[in-house]
C-alpha cells in the first residue's frame, strides 16, 4: 500500500486560515442575529407601546370632546361647533397613525372595531347636538350625568379594551421571546469561544506535528553535522517542504559520510604509504648492523673485539626499540588535559632532564628573556615532551662549549617560547606531517622528535615554526594564546 502524500506547508497554512475563517463568520453570524433579534424586539416594543399610548391618547381626547363640547353646547356656546370639530379633527388623526402602525390582522381589525365604536357615538353626538328640542333642562341634566357618559361610549370602550388586551398579548409574548433568547445566551455567547480554542489547540498540534518539530529536528541535525556526526535522522511527519529538506540533508549527510570515509581511507593509504618506507628504512639498517655485527662474531679472535661486536648489537636494538616506542607515541591520538600553567615550568621541566648532557658537553644555556608572568592554558606533560625534543635536538646539533638561547616572552595576547642553537642549522625544512626528518648527524636519534612537536602543538592549537639559517643554526619558535 502507497504511502499517502505530506501535506504541503500552503495546504496547511491555508486550512487553518479558512477554519478560522469560518470562527470568524460564525461569530459574525452569532453577533449579527442577535443584534437583529434585540433590534426587532426593540422596534416592536416601541411600536406596540406607541399604538397603546395613540390608543390612550384617542380614548382621552374621546372623553375631553364629549364633556367640552356638552358643556359648551349647554351654555349655548357659539365655539361649541368649532371645538367639536377640533376634537374629532384629532381623533380622526390618531386613527390615522393607527392604521399606519399596525402590521398584522388582528391589529387592523381591533382598530376597524374602535373607529367603527367612535363612528356611532359621533352619530349620537351630532344628533344631541343638531336636534333643538334636546336642549331641554331634562336633557342638559342627563348630559351632566357620569352614567349618561358611560353609556354613551360603552361600544367604543369595549372595543378600547379588546385593541389593549392584543396589545398587551403582544408585549407579553415580546416578553417570553427575550427570556427565551436570555435563558440561551449563557450558551450562545461561549460558543465563538470554545470553536476558538479548539481551533487554535488543532492549529497548535498540527503546526507542531508537521512544521515546528520538523523544523526543530533539522536544525539538530545541522548542528550534529557542524560537529562531525554525519549518521544523523530528522522527524518524517512533515509537510512536504519541510520533508523535502529534511530528506535533502539526511541524503547530504549520507554522501558527506562516504565522501569522508573514502577521504580517510585514501589518506589512511596516503599515510601508509609515507610510513612504510620510513619504517623499512629505519628497520632495515638496524637489521643490517644486527646481521653485520653477528658476522663478525665468528672472525672474532680476541676478548676486545668480540665485546665490541656485543655492544653494536646491543646498542642497534635499543635503538631500534626506542624508535618503536616513539613511532607508537607519534600515531597515538592526543588528547590534551590543558590547565593554566606558568610558562617558564614548561620550559624548566625538559631543560632538568637534559641536565647531564647539557653538563657533558660545557653548553652554556642562557634565559633570555625569562617572563615569570607568561601563563598559558596547556597539557604540562605533553608540552614538556614536545619541549623536550626540541631542545634536545639543539643539544645534539651544538658542538663542545657551545651556547643555547632558552627565551619565554609575553607580548600582548600571546607567549612566545624560542629554543636557539648555533649548531649549523638542521640540514632539512620540517613539516608537520612529516615524518621523514631528512639527513641527520645524531647518532641515536629516531627521527620522531620534531613530527611529534608538531603534533603536540596542534592538538594545544599552538603554532610552531623553524627559523633556519644554514650554516650557523636553528631557531624554533612556538607560539601559544597567553591566559590571564
Amino acid at each position: 500500500m502507497a504511502d499517502p502524500q505530506p501535506q504541503s506547508l500552503r495546504r496547511l497554512l491555508l486550512t487553518h486560515e479558512l477554519a478560522f475563517l469560518v470562527l470568524v463568520i460564525v461569530a459574525g453570524l452569532l453577533g449579527g442575529v442577535w443584534a437583529f433579534f434585540w433590534q426587532q424586539t426593540s422596534a416592536e416594543s416601541i411600536r406596540l407601546n406607541g399604538l397603546a399610548h395613540v390608543a390612550q391618547e384617542i380614548r382621552s381626547d374621546l372623553f375631553r370632546q364629549i364633556n367640552e363640547v356638552a358643556l359648551a353646547r349647554m351654555r349655548e356656546d357659539p365655539a361649541a361647533e368649532g371645538v367639536y370639530s377640533a376634537y374629532t379633527k384629532s381623533i380622526k388623526s390618531g386613527f390615522n397613525h393607527l392604521r399606519q402602525r399596525s402590521v398584522s390582522r388582528a391589529e387592523g381589525y381591533a382598530i376597524q372595531a374602535l373607529q367603527q365604536a367612535y363612528s356611532a357615538m359621533q352619530v349620537d353626538l351630532k344628533e344631541m347636538f343638531n336636534n333643538p328640542y334636546m336642549l331641554n333642562r331634562i336633557v342638559r341634566s342627563k348630559l351632566l350625568d357620569p352614567g349618561f357618559e358611560q353609556a354613551l361610549v360603552g361600544d367604543f370602550e369595549i372595543a378600547f379594551r379588546n385593541f389593549r388586551g392584543l396589545i398587551n398579548q403582544q408585549l407579553d409574548d415580546q416578553s417570553v421571546k427575550i427570556k427565551r433568547w436570555t435563558q440561551f445566551a449563557p450558551f450562545v455567547i461561549p460558543f465563538p469561544i470554545v470553536v476558538a480554542v479548539i481551533l487554535l489547540l488543532f492549529s497548535r498540534a498540527s503546526l507542531m506535528r508537521g512544521f515546528v518539530r520538523p523544523v526543530q529536528s533539522v536544525v539538530v541535525a545541522i548542528r550534529r553535522m557542524s560537529y562531525g556526526t554525519l549518521s544523523i535522522t530528522t522527524d518524517h511527519n512533515a509537510v512536504a517542504e519541510v520533508g523535502e529538506i529534511a530528506r535533502g540533508i539526511v541524503d547530504m549527510a549520507a554522501e558527506l559520510k562516504r565522501s569522508r570515509d573514502a577521504l580517510i581511507d585514501n589518506e589512511r593509504q596516503a599515510a601508509l604509504g609515507a610510513l612504510v618506507p620510513v619504517v623499512a628504512h629505519n628497520i632495515r639498517n638496524p637489521l643490517a648492523s644486527i646481521r653485520a655485527s653477528a658476522q663478525l662474531l665468528d672472525h672474532e679472535r680476541g676478548v676486545e673485539d668480540l665485546q665490541e661486536s656485543q655492544n653494536s648489537i646491543i646498542l642497534t636494538v635499543d635503538r631500534l626499540e626506542r624508535w618503536v616506542s616513539s613511532l607508537v607515541s607519534y600515531l597515538h591520538p592526543l588528547k590534551p588535559r590543558t590547565k593554566l600553567t606558568d610558562g617558564v615550568l614548561l620550559m624548566d621541566a625538559p631543560l632538568a632532564l637534559l641536565h647531564t648532557r647539557l653538563k657533558d658537553k660545557s653548553i652554556d644555556v642562557q634565559y633570555d628573556p625569562w617572563d615569570k608572568d607568561a601563563r598559558v592554558d596547556a597539557d604540562p606533560n605533553l608540552i614538556e615532551q614536545a619541549f623536550y625534543a626540541v631542545v634536545s635536538n639543539a643539544i645534539d646539533a651544538s658542538s663542545d662549549n657551545a651556547r643555547i638561547v632558552i627565551s619565554v616572552l609575553a607580548v600582548d595576547n600571546q607567549v612566545l617560547f624560542g629554543i636557539e642553537d648555533w649548531g649549523g642549522g638542521i640540514p632539512f625544512v620540517p613539516e608537520p606531517t612529516g615524518l621523514e626528518p631528512g639527513p641527520t648527524t645524531k647518532r641515536m636519534g629516531t627521527g620522531l622528535g620534531i613530527p611529534f612537536a608538531f603534533k603536540v602543538c596542534k592538538a594545544h592549537g599552538w603554532a610552531i615554526d623553524y627559523d633556519i639559517v644554514e650554516g650557523t643554526g636553528t631557531k624554533v619558535i612556538v607560539t601559544a594564546p597567553r591566559m590571564a
